[in-house]
């Protein structure tokens, strides 16, 4: 269901394109903090972290349908929140997604992916440690997706959860423990990329924790969405990517 803007404010709107039901939430704390509208447009399909149920999920007819209930919100940028169903695709098929959808949604567009490398490119950050969610095959094709942006992973672990829905369910304790435990001391960021993982109102304790960037999916499709429609906001509750 998509949230309607209250017509008196002038808060610039960023359309997200949010795969099912999860962590959606994230996105209204972010809006509440920056100022901005955030407003939240679901798309539907199975919550399988599989390959070919991620690239089912991810077409471009699905975002297309999404981008049209969006323009009521006359959005300045649109993002397809959604990692695995977009670096599923790879480099270029992900870059032809984003594509799509901007010509569907006639604003500036990208995916989670991209918002990952784009504020990787940002902090010059060229090697990370990986705490993914998922099952193994699909945090290996996240890590295939920063290596052909030329940015190396020097750990990746796979927490093997097979659905969004399980990973909405992890507490922000469960959350601290993935990143402390799997970060390595050697990366100068730690990426966590999966929407359905709620981070946005833990993310100042994570980098207190881990002593370094984290850069979460929900956090950098917010960020990333903000770079594309022009507008320039920071808060150190949303980490490091929001200071600078």
């Amino acid at each position: 269901m998509t949230t309607t803007p209250n017509p008196t404010t002038s808060n610039p709107t960023i359309g997200i394109i949010y795969p099912d039901h999860a962590a959606e939430d994230d996105y209204q704390i972010a809006g509440d903090w920056l100022t901005v509208h955030l407003p939240v447009e679901h798309i539907y399909g199975t919550d399988l972290h599989a390959v070919p149920e991620l690239l089912d999920l991810g077409r471009a007819d699905r975002l297309a349908e999404a981008a049209t209930r969006l323009a009521a919100q006359h959005p300045k940028a649109v993002m397809w929140a959604c990692t695995s169903a977009s670096f599923v695709y790879g480099l270029d098929g992900a870059r032809q997604q984003a594509e799509q959808l901007a010509t569907a949604a006639g604003v500036p567009a990208a995916s989670t992916s991209q918002a990952f490398v784009a504020a990787l490119d940002t902090l010059n950050i060229t090697n990370v440690a990986v705490a993914a969610s998922y099952p193994q095959e699909v945090a290996t094709l996240f890590v295939d997706y920063l290596a052909a942006h030329g940015i190396e992973t020097t750990a990746m672990v796979s927490a093997g959860i097979e659905t969004a829905a399980a990973v909405a369910n992890l507490t922000p304790e469960d959350v601290f423990e993935l990143a402390v435990r799997h970060d390595d001391p050697s990366a100068d960021a730690l990426l966590i990329p999966d929407t359905a993982m709620r981070t946005v109102d833990v993310l100042a304790e994570l980098e207190t924790r881990v002593g370094k960037p984290v850069l979460t999916a929900n956090q950098v499709t917010i960020w990333y969405g903000l770079q594309l429609a022009g507008v320039v906001r920071s808060d150190a509750r949303l980490g490091t990517l929001f200071t600078r």
